[in-house]
């Protein structure tokens, strides 16, 4: 016997889809479901912010371009 916590969608035709692990073998199973009364609620978060850092350039004469970085001529 095995104990799985996940999580499950409940459409409003009552039908139940539940992701389980892969290692069960396919066919029929016994299973208990215990309902909680109140459904996830995800709460949505707020984007994360990256303070800025000028670190300017390495050398005046530095370009990126394909030329002066693989020396193509």
């Amino acid at each position: 016997m095995r104990t799985i916590e996940t999580t499950a969608t409940v459409t409003t035709g009552g039908n139940l889809t539940v992701q389980i692990p892969y290692d069960i073998t396919p066919g029929q199973h016994r299973i208990v479901l215990v309902i909680n009364e109140q459904p996830v609620i995800k709460e949505k978060r707020q984007p994360l912010k990256f303070s800025a850092y000028p670190v300017g350039l390495v050398s005046s004469n530095f370009t990126c371009r394909r030329e002066d970085l693989y020396g193509d001529r």
